[in-house]
This record gives structure tokens, C-alpha cells and sequence, in this order.
């Protein structure tokens, strides 16, 4: 299924386990330079299932290039939360990714656009995510999309 020109979107499987480490830990990564992030496998392992759906972007092939696997250049990974104002159930999204090479051509916001689609379908009232205050590019696409601040995580380093 084509997501932009030049671009297709499929669903993954839980047999992606660990292509979906190795994204997050290039999320994390590109905002805290000198952290170990192997615990982030853990974190898959413990909250990946088939609840919790992945789609994977590839680029292309022209039609003479018959690439046996592509790799995929970007990523969506969305859970569940509780809304605790309301008590209604919603999309969380837990990993939105696109490799450097990739970037500011729109894919990111296109991925979203697919996400609100498919939430609607699903009957989900809202999308909820968590974003670092330093990833300017990340906020700027949230804002950008309508996406509001509804509270504040605050941590206390011990």
C-alpha cells in the first residue's frame, strides 16, 4: 500500500521484535549520545504483542530492481493507554521513526495522517504521545498536526 510517492506502508508482526529494538535505540540515541540503551529489548519484549500494531515504511524499488527483502526506512508503533480524565481506552504511540536520509519529505506526517485513519476506524476518541522537550523537529510536526500539551512528566535525578 503506497503511503507517498516513492513510498509504501505495510504492517509488521511480532516476528519483528528485534528490527523494533533496533529502531528505538536509533531514536534514543540521536537525543542522549553517550547512553547504553540494551534495556530498550526489555521494554519490547515486555509491550509488544499483537495488541500493540507496527507498521513499517520502505522506499520503493523501481521496477527493475527486484530487492528480495527491503529494509525499511521508517516506523510506527502504537499501544494502548487509558485516558485518566475520561476512563476511554486509546492509541499511544510508542516509537514514530524515519532514518535521517529520509526526513523533511513528509513521511513522519504521513504516518500520522495513516495513524488517525486507522484510529478512527478502530472508534478511538484521541491519540496520546510522549515527546522529549529537545526533539524541536518531533514538536514542531505534533503542533503541526494539532496535537496539544495536555500534561507535564517531571523527573528528579537522584
Amino acid at each position: 500500500m503506497n503511503l507517498l510517492p516513492g513510498y509504501s506502508i505495510g504492517q509488521g508482526s511480532t516476528l519483528d521484535k528485534a528490527l523494533l529494538v533496533k529502531f528505538m535505540q536509533r531514536t534514543y540515541q540521536e537525543q542522549f549520545l553517550d547512553q547504553d540503551f540494551s534495556h530498550l529489548a526489555h521494554t519490547v519484549e515486555q509491550y509488544f504483542s499483537r495488541d500493540t500494531p507496527i507498521w513499517w515504511v520502505y522506499e520503493d524499488q523501481g521496477k527493475g530492481n527486484q530487492m528480495k527483502s527491503p529494509i525499511p526506512i521508517a516506523c510506527l508503533w502504537v499501544g494502548n493507554a487509558i485516558d485518566q480524565v475520561s476512563g476511554d481506552r486509546h492509541p499511544h504511540i510508542f516509537l514514530l521513526y524515519v532514518s535521517s536520509a529520509h526526513r523533511r519529505q513528509g513521511i513522519g506526517k504521513a504516518l500520522m495522517q495513516y495513524l488517525e485513519n486507522w484510529a478512527k476506524q478502530q472508534g478511538a476518541r484521541q491519540i496520546g504521545l510522549q515527546v522529549f522537550l529537545s526533539n524541536t523537529s518531533a514538536l514542531n510536526l505534533y503542533h503541526q498536526l494539532g496535537y496539544q500539551e495536555q500534561s507535564l512528566w517531571m523527573v528528579k535525578s537522584l
